[in-house]
């Protein structure tokens, strides 16, 4: 594609993701909402919601992050990687946005915000190298494996539906990590991993309530 033709294509696909109207490639793992769900209190409702929103700004900066990268690797192999990574990271932006549908609630207000400034930190790490790139990847998988994790812990018991969500989504985010890996992804360094853990902090504990 022309230069021309790769932004509009960006652009159109920015629009899908914070408008909505991207489409899963494969099935919500869960389920169909069934008549014997064990009802979630009010309080409990609005904490997975929150969660939930939390998870599905993860997966508008992964979608994001991924494409930027893509843009300016010059290694065909490593944009594969990234691409694919993308398309399976849509699948989680479907999910969480159906789960929190069901749980009446909403998306982040700032999901602009956190497409274009995930999108700009993806170009610059394509700026790197294919190593320190998919490096990049493979630490950002193996933070968000651990954030997920703390989600399993914190969702209400009764919340199956988003648990089995959270859980697929950790799986593939692992393979993700591991594809990285494989593909010669280099470790990153300590201060770099650090101010990663430090953006997401500030990144989750804003999506729970805005």
């Amino acid at each position: 594609m022309s230069g021309v033709d790769a932004l509009l294509s960006e652009v159109g696909r920015a629009l899908e993701v914070l408008g909505g109207f991207a489409h899963a490639s494969r099935p919500n793992p869960a389920g169909r909402p069934g008549p014997d769900a064990e009802p979630l209190s009010a309080a409990e409702q609005k904490h997975a919601a929150g969660l939930m929103r939390v998870n599905h700004v993860g997966e508008v900066c992964a979608q994001a992050l991924y494409r930027g990268q893509a843009v300016l690797s010059r290694d065909d192999g490593a944009r594969g990687v990234f691409r694919k990574a993308a398309a399976e990271e849509v699948d989680h932006l479907v999910w969480c946005g159906q789960r929190l549908a069901e749980l009446q609630s909403r998306p982040s207000y700032l999901n602009p915000l956190w497409y274009s400034g995930s999108f700009a930190l993806g170009m610059l790490a394509g700026l790197a190298g294919s190593a320190r790139n998919l490096g990049f990847m493979a630490e950002t998988e193996a933070q968000v494996e651990r954030h997920l994790e703390s989600h399993l812990k914190a969702l209400p018991a009764a919340d199956a539906r988003s648990r089995r969500i959270v859980e697929q989504m950790r799986d593939d985010e692992a393979r993700h990590r591991k594809t990285a890996q494989d593909q010669g992804g280099k470790t990153l360094p300590g201060p770099a991993r650090l101010a990663m853990r430090l953006m997401s902090k500030v990144m989750t504990t804003t999506a729970y309530r805005i």
